[in-house]
């Protein structure tokens, strides 16, 4: 049989409890009231969504992508393009060859990538020497492996994302025929 224990009775648990108090106070000595804690800075509010600019964004990548689905240029497609303000009888004079040539790159070996970072560098240098005709050899893409003028495409599509290029043409044939292009560039702006 077990032992039962009673509970302590109510008046000696008090008490026991005060000594317990009374002890603890005359261990501590005195006490002094902390200041108050400032409060917690508010949660900081979060930031606005740029919804027209995450738009504008995806509009542009669907015109990009468009402009690389477009049509993809054979070895004998002629490269072709002018800008709006630009008369249509420029285009005409570009594509005869009427216009001096000042400098020129050649893409022949260049891979993708290699041809890219040079056409962009070679129109950088062109523009910021005021330089205003030059021809890109690209070469007519026979020799590809994917069977279509990988450097040609490339060349197209850059030439038509720049803003400093006003128009473009196949050079005629004793300057390259559809292996090159020749490229009018807009002058620099001067700050006035």
């Amino acid at each position: 049989m077990t032992a039962r224990h009673d509970p302590p009775d109510d008046d000696m648990s008090d008490k026991g409890s005060q000594d317990d108090a009374a002890l603890f106070r005359s261990a501590i000595g005195p006490v002094r009231e902390l200041p108050a804690t400032p409060a917690p800075p508010a949660a900081p509010r979060p930031r606005p969504v740029p919804r027209m600019a995450m738009r504008d964004d995806a509009d542009a990548r669907s015109e990009f992508q468009l402009a690389l689905d477009s049509a993809v240029l054979e070895a004998g497609d002629a490269l072709r393009y002018r800008r709006e303000q630009l008369p249509p009888h420029v285009l005409q004079r570009l594509g005869r060859g009427e216009y001096s040539i000042q400098e020129e790159l050649d893409l022949h070996h260049a891979d993708a990538t290699q041809a890219e970072a040079l056409v962009r560098g070679f129109l950088k240098a062109a523009r910021d020497a005021e330089l205003a005709c030059v021809r890109i050899i690209h070469g007519k893409g026979l020799h590809s492996d994917s069977h279509m003028p990988v450097l040609k495409n490339l060349v197209d599509r850059l030439l038509r994302q720049r803003a400093d290029v006003l128009a473009f043409h196949s050079a005629p044939a004793a300057q390259g025929g559809n292996g090159a292009v020749l490229v009018l560039l807009s002058r620099p702006r001067r700050g006035r």
